[in-house]
């Protein structure tokens, strides 16, 4: 067996009305006085007050930073960072989607002035000391709240990613009820993301795939397989909710350790150039990217299939492979999502664009079990229009 590493939150505290227990988490690790960073959809509907009455019910003196928005963009993280420090905050608590989560890892990372945003881009360049940090993720789809990876848009649409062991939080609070409001697009979307962080995982190139990876993988595609329909279309099903939260942080588990590859690098053009959200922007390209994949690595997709579609069992290598394509595109279709980029008004004469910046993505592309060049992203790309 290859050597490894595996690194994931400190404490993870999981259940219905968890969230509940949140202002004494942060009473006896963080603190009296913290930073909640949120966005303003999150604050309408509802959810951040019932955060707020949990903090100050345990005598946390709370301030609120509201103004993340998707994709977000360095002044954001930036103006984070000053409300932290202007509120004297002790620890950071994320509350919200992947966006809110991801800036909540930054602020803690960079509230104490040690460093600069600049110097913490890339692999392990982010030094610490970080404010201690809360993580309770509203989405089931990104799994940020286990994972030490923060996407911040540079420019006008370029991302760049900080990854270090640093941005992972003291506790990871999961509550599936947060979720129970999510509209059916937004359940889709997300979801297929996190199905997407179990498949890469899984069949990633990384020297650091490793068991644990593979098997939290396979757990995720299990549960999510069986519930994102019941959770899209019945979206106060309880224990669909329940699934999808637990197989989404499980997927985050494991890509945290074993990284995601060519989905996310073709996914994140449309979402910097377009505004596309980043689960959509999987699910469209999700299916053109395995079956150009399985041409040359079948084994890892023909392993997953029966865990997502166990109807998929009774075939074997190759064929088995293809069928999982097939399956998630269908998925995809049932679940309502847009299944074309034609769909999304992408005009056809940007997808040369598109591939050239699917290339900047290096830290993905290695990742892939199959190379792929530029000519090979935009016959992606067509594929998908």
């Amino acid at each position: 067996m290859n050597p490894f590493t595996f690194n994931t939150a400190r404490s993870i505290r999981f259940g219905a009305g968890a969230v509940r227990d949140l202002g004494e988490l942060v009473r006896a690790g963080l603190g009296s006085r913290v930073l909640l960073v949120t966005d303003p959809g999150m604050v309408a509907t509802g959810l951040v007050a019932r955060a707020l009455d949990a903090l100050k019910g345990a005598d946390v003196d709370v301030a609120v930073f509201s103004e993340v928005q998707a994709d977000p963009p360095e002044a954001v993280v930036m103006q984070a960072a000053e409300a932290a420090r202007a509120a004297g905050a002790e620890g950071i608590v994320g509350f919200g989607g992947g966006s809110s989560l991801d800036v909540a890892k930054l602020v803690a990372l960079l509230a104490p002035g040690g460093q600069a945003l600049s110097e913490a881009y890339g692999i392990g360049n982010a030094r610490g000391p970080r404010l201690p940090l809360i993580l309770v993720p509203t989405t089931a789809g990104t799994g940020s709240e286990v994972t030490p990876i923060s996407i911040v848009t540079t420019g006008t649409n370029e991302k760049m990613g900080v990854v270090s062991p640093h941005l992972l939080p003291d506790i990871a609070l999961l509550d599936p009820e947060l979720t129970h409001g999510l509209p059916p697009a937004i359940t889709a979307a997300t979801g297929i993301d996190a199905m997407v962080h179990a498949i890469e995982a899984y069949a990633s190139a990384s020297a650091n795939n490793n068991p644990l990876s593979r098997m939290l993988a396979t757990q995720a595609l299990t549960l999510m397989g069986g519930a994102l329909l019941k959770a899209v279309h019945e979206g106060t099903d309880a224990q669909a909710r329940a699934d999808m939260l637990l197989g989404s942080m499980l997927a985050g588990q494991a890509f945290a350790n074993s990284p995601v590859a060519a989905v996310h690098a073709l996914a994140y053009p449309l979402g910097g150039h377009f505004h596309i959200p980043h689960g959509l922007s999987n699910a469209l390209v999700l299916p053109h990217v395995l079956r150009f994949n399985i041409v040359t690595a079948p084994q890892p997709y023909a392993e997953l299939a029966p865990f997502a579609f166990p109807e998929l069992a009774r075939l074997e290598g190759q064929a088995r492979a293809q069928a999982f394509c097939e399956a998630l595109a269908k998925l995809s279709r049932d679940c309502g999502l847009p299944a074309t980029l034609r769909e999304m008004d992408i005009p056809e004469d940007r997808l040369p664009r598109l591939a050239a910046d699917a290339m900047n993505q290096t830290r993905l592309l290695v990742n892939n079990p199959r190379e792929l060049t530029e000519a090979d992203a935009l016959s992606i790309y067509r594929a998908a229009y």
